[in-house]
C-alpha cells in the first residue's frame, strides 16, 4: 500500500498512540511500523488474536509480558564471539524469564480448557530454555550485578573482602575515637582511589604517616591512608582485583553458555514482542472505545455504523453511518464549507486502514469493513512552490497518479474534486474523472461544490448523492452525513436571515437560471420529504421498541410465574398445614381442660377414656371436612407429611431434603431440628425433613448417626461470583460453603474479581464470621491474586 496515504490520513498518529500501550522495545518497534494487510485471512487472524486478549481481559487475566529492551545487538555480539557485560546478560536473562512465565501462563490456560483462536499458536512457538534461564538467574541480578553464589570462588573472595573491610574500619574507628581526633576535619571514614582514608587537617599531615590520596578544593583537608592500615588496604585491593577477575570469568562462561542459543533466544524475544503488540492493540481499543469490525466479502458491503474519527475527541465528534452497496460504489458529498465533508473522508479512510492493520475500529459493533489492495487520497492543499505547482496543478498531478494505479480493489478519497480552476471547466473535468473511476470499478467517495456533480450522481447508475446537513435555524452545520440527499445552496436564505435587504436577495434570485432554481426547489422538497420520513421512521422504531419491550416483559413475567410456581405451592401447603395445626391445637386444649375437670371432680359422673379418644378423633377430623381440602391432592399430601413430621423424636433417622443427605435428629429447637450428618451438625427447618422409615423401637434407636450421599450433583471447589449482584452473591456463597462442607472439601476458592472491591469485602466478612472457616487468604498471583480468595475449613 502506498506510504503517502499514512501521512495524508494521519495513520502515523495511530501508530504512535498504539506504541504507548506496549511494554517491550520489540512490541514498540512493531507498533510504530504497523502497516495494513491486504490478505483477508491474515487480517481475520490478527483480529482474532485481539479477540483472544479481550476474552482474557474479561476473565481478569493479563499476558505476563514485562518491560523488555531490545536484545538483538547483544545477540549479534554473541554470534561474533564477544563477551557480554553484566547489564547485557541481565537483559537476556529477563527475556528468558519472561519466556518461561508466558509459556507457563498459556499452559495453565490450556489445562483450564480456555478456548483461544490465535494466541496459543504464538505461545507454542516459544522455545523451552528453562535450564539456561535458571543458570542465568542464579548468577545475574536484574541490575547486572553478580550474585555471590555464582561461583564458590567469588563467594570466598567476597567473604574475605568483607572481613578485610571490617578490620580496616575497626582500626580507623580507633583513630577517630583517639586523642588525635582533633587532627581530623571530620570524624568520618571515606574512600579515595578504592582505599579507605580519613580527612586530616593540612597542618597535621605528618601525624598519622601513610599516603595522601586526595585533598579538598581549598587544600585545607588531606585524605590520608594511615600507616596502620596500609598493609590491610593493599591486601583488600588485591582481593578486589581477584573479585573483578572472577566476575569477568563468570561473564565469559555465561556468554559461552548463551552463544549456541542466540537463534532460539531471538525467536522467543520476537514472540514476546508479538504478544505485547496484540495486548497493546486491545488496550488501545479500550482507550478509544473501539469495537471489533466484521470483514465484508466485498467493497459493496462496506458499512460503518455510527463511525467516528479515531483521533478526534469522542465526546465532541459527531458519529455518522457510512455505507456502500451493490447499487452504488460512488458517493458524492456536497455541503457548506466547515460542514464536516473532509473529516468524513478521513474517517472512512483511517478506519479502513486500522481494520486492515488488525485493529478494532471506532464504530458500533456489527460494522463491516472491506479489504482494499490500495487506498488513495487527494485531501488538502497539494500546491508546491518548489515544483512551481498551483493548487489545481498539485491536485491534478496527484489524481493522475491515482488513476494510473487504481483498480476494482481500490478505495479512492478525493476532497473538492475539480476545484482551483474555472467552475465550468472544473466541473467538466470532475465528471470525466468520475467516469474513469466508474470504468475502473473503484470505490469512490468525493466532495464537491459543483451543482453539475449533483445531477451526475442523480443520473449515474453506480453513484449516489450525499450531503452534510445544515441547520437553517441556527445557521450552523450539524456535521451529520445524509446519504441519498444532495446538498443545496443556502446562500440566499442565510443572507436574508443575516439582514440583507429582501429586494437585494430577490434580485440575486433573478440572476439564477431557471433550471438551477428548479434544482434547488427539488432539493428543498427532497429535504422536506426526508424529514417527514425520519419522523415516521422514528415513530415506527419507537412503536417497535415498545412492542418488543412489552413482549420481553410478558416473557419475563411468564418465566417468573414458572419460577414461582413451586413457591406458591409451598405457600399453599404451609397455609393449609397451619389451619390444621391451629384447629388441632385448640381441640387438644379443650380435651385437656375436660380431663383436668374430670380429675378435679371425681364425684361427678366419669367420662370413660375410650369416649375421650373418640371425642379427640372427631375433633381432629373436623379439619378434613372442608370440600377444598378434600379435593386438593397437594394439600392432602402435605397434611400427611405434616402429620408424619409431627411424630419426629430425638434419635429418628431422617432425609434432609434440601441437601439430599441422611442424618439423625439430635435436638428440637422451636420449629427446627438439629441434625447430625456425619461430622457435621446443622439446624434444619422441620418442613425440610422426612422420616427415612417407620420409627423403630426406642431400644434400637441408640445406633450411631450416619450420613449417606445421595445422587445429588457433585460439589466443586471453586465458586465464581463475578458479575453477581451483592445480595445474590452472598446467598450463593452461603449455599456453596454448606455444600462444600457436606462434600468433605478441605478448602475452596471463591472468585470475586477486582472491580470496586465491594464483593471481595463482602466475601471476606462472611468467611470471617463463619464458624467452620479456620483461615482464608488471597489466591497466588497465577490463580487470580487478590481477585480470588482461598478459604480453608476446620479439620
Amino acid at each position: 500500500m502506498n506510504e503517502k496515504i499514512y501521512q495524508t490520513l494521519e495513520f502515523e498518529k495511530i501508530q504512535q498512540q498504539l506504541a504507548k500501550e506496549t511494554r517491550t522495545e520489540i512490541g514498540r518497534h512493531q507498533a510504530l511500523h504497523l502497516t495494513p494487510m491486504t490478505d483477508a485471512t491474515q487480517i481475520e487472524e490478527s483480529l482474532q488474536a485481539v479477540d483472544d486478549v479481550k476474552l482474557l481481559f474479561e476473565m481478569d487475566k493479563r499476558i505476563p509480558v514485562s518491560q523488555l529492551i531490545n536484545i538483538k545487538p547483544y545477540l549479534k555480539r554473541l554470534d561474533i564471539g564477544a563477551d557480554l557485560n553484566g547489564k547485557e546478560l541481565a537483559a537476556i536473562s529477563r527475556v528468558l524469564r519472561a519466556s518461561g512465565e508466558v509459556a507457563a501462563f498459556f499452559n495453565k490456560l490450556s489445562e483450564d480448557k480456555v478456548e483461544l483462536k490465535q494466541l496459543y499458536s504464538i505461545a507454542d512457538a516459544l522455545i523451552d530454555l528453562r535450564e539456561l534461564m535458571r543458570k542465568m538467574q542464579n548468577a545475574i541480578a536484574d541490575d547486572g550485578s553478580v550474585y555471590d553464589q555464582a561461583s564458590a570462588t567469588l563467594h570466598g573472595l567476597r567473604q574475605g573482602i568483607k572481613r578485610e573491610e571490617a578490620g580496616i574500619r575497626v582500626k580507623l574507628d580507633q583513630i577517630i575515637r583517639s586523642n588525635k581526633a582533633s587532627y581530623l576535619s571530620e570524624a568520618i571514614i571515606t574512600i579515595r582511589n578504592n582505599r579507605f582514608v580519613i580527612p586530616v587537617k593540612h597542618e597535621y599531615r605528618n601525624a598519622f604517616g601513610g599516603v595522601v590520596h586526595d585533598q579538598s578544593s581549598s587544600g585545607q583537608t588531606l585524605y590520608i591512608e594511615p600507616q596502620t592500615v596500609l598493609d590491610a588496604n593493599n591486601h583488600l585491593r588485591s582481593l578486589q582485583v581477584e573479585e573483578e577477575e572472577e566476575i569477568r570469568r563468570i561473564f565469559q562462561e555465561l556468554s559461552a553458555d548463551l552463544a549456541p542459543y542466540t537463534t532460539e533466544i531471538a525467536e522467543n524475544n520476537q514472540r514476546l514482542g508479538d504478544l505485547d503488540l496484540v495486548q497493546a492493540k486491545f488496550q488501545f481499543a479500550r482507550e478509544i472505545g473501539a469495537t471489533r469490525p466484521i470483514l465484508a466479502a466485498s467493497s459493496a458491503e462496506l458499512d460503518l455504523i455510527q463511525a467516528k474519527h479515531p483521533l478526534l475527541d469522542p465526546k465532541k465528534v459527531v458519529a455518522n453511518d457510512i455505507a456502500f452497496s451493490e447499487v452504488y460504489n460512488m458517493i458524492l458529498i456536497t455541503g457548506p464549507n466547515t460542514g464536516g465533508k473532509t473529516i468524513t473522508l478521513k474517517t472512512v479512510g483511517l478506519i479502513q486502514l486500522m481494520a486492515q492493520a488488525g485493529l478494532y475500529i471506532t464504530a458500533k459493533a456489527e460494522s463491516k469493513v472491506a479489504v482494499f489492495e490500495e487506498i488513495f487520497a487527494d485531501i488538502g492543499d497539494e500546491q508546491s512552490i518548489e515544483q512551481n505547482l498551483s493548487t489545481f496543478s498539485g491536485h491534478m498531478t496527484n489524481i493522475i497518479r491515482i488513476i494510473e494505479s487504481a483498480n476494482d480493489k481500490s478505495l479512492v478519497l478525493i476532497d473538492e474534486l475539480g476545484s482551483g480552476t474555472d467552475p465550468q471547466e472544473g466541473a467538466a473535468i470532475a465528471i470525466a474523472i468520475l467516469n474513469r473511476f466508474a470504468f475502473l470499478d473503484a470505490t469512490v467517495m468525493a466532495t464537491t461544490h459543483y451543482p453539475e456533480l449533483k445531477t451526475y450522481a442523480y443520473e449515474h447508475p453506480t453513484a449516489i448523492n450525499a450531503s452534510m446537513e445544515f441547520d437553517e435555524k441556527t445557521l450552523q452545520p450539524t456535521y451529520q452525513l445524509l446519504i441519498g440527499v444532495p446538498g443545496r445552496s443556502n446562500a440566499f436564505d442565510i443572507s436574508q436571515r443575516l439582514g440583507l435587504a429582501p429586494e437585494i436577495v430577490d434580485e440575486a434570485r433573478s440572476y439564477i437560471q431557471e433550471e438551477s432554481q428548479k434544482l434547488n426547489d427539488m432539493l428543498l422538497d427532497l429535504e422536506n420529504q426526508r424529514h417527514e420520513y425520519e419522523n415516521l421512521s422514528a415513530k415506527a422504531a419507537k412503536d417497535l421498541a415498545d412492542a418488543e419491550n412489552l413482549l420481553n416483559d410478558l416473557k419475563t413475567a411468564q418465566a417468573r410465574m414458572e419460577a414461582d410456581k413451586e413457591t406458591y405451592m409451598n405457600r399453599a401447603r404451609k397455609e393449609a398445614n397451619q389451619v390444621v395445626d391451629e384447629t388441632k391445637e385448640k381441640a387438644d386444649k379443650i380435651l385437656a381442660e375436660i380431663r383436668d375437670w374430670q380429675l378435679n371432680h371425681p364425684t361427678v359422673g366419669n367420662i370413660k377414656e375410650h369416649e375421650m379418644i373418640e371425642k379427640q378423633t372427631a375433633l381432629a377430623g373436623l379439619t378434613q371436612e372442608e370440600q377444598q381440602l378434600k379435593k386438593n391432592k397437594v394439600l392432602q399430601k402435605a397434611k400427611k407429611n405434616k402429620e408424619r413430621k409431627a411424630e419426629f423424636e430425638v434419635g429418628d433417622e431422617v432425609n434432609v431434603l434440601t441437601y439430599g443427605q441422611r442424618g439423625t435428629l439430635v435436638e428440637k429447637r422451636e420449629n427446627d431440628w438439629v441434625v447430625q450428618m456425619g461430622m457435621l451438625k446443622m439446624e434444619i427447618a422441620e418442613k425440610d425433613l422426612s422420616l427415612v422409615e417407620a420409627k423403630p423401637d426406642k431400644q434400637s434407636r441408640n445406633h450411631r448417626a450416619g450420613i449417606k450421599a445421595s445422587k445429588a450433583k457433585a460439589v466443586g471447589t471453586t465458586l465464581d461470583l463475578r458479575g453477581e449482584r451483592y445480595e445474590e452473591a452472598m446467598i450463593r456463597l452461603s449455599n456453596f460453603i454448606d455444600s462444600a462442607l457436606l462434600a468433605g472439601h478441605g478448602q475452596v476458592t471463591i472468585i470475586h474479581g477486582h472491580g470496586t472491591g465491594a464483593l471481595r469485602t463482602g466475601v471476606q466478612k462472611f468467611l470471617k464470621k463463619h464458624p467452620s472457616i479456620v483461615s482464608f487468604e488471597f489466591a497466588p498471583y497465577n490463580m487470580g491474586g487478590n481477585g480470588a480468595t482461598i478459604a480453608k475449613f476446620k479439620a
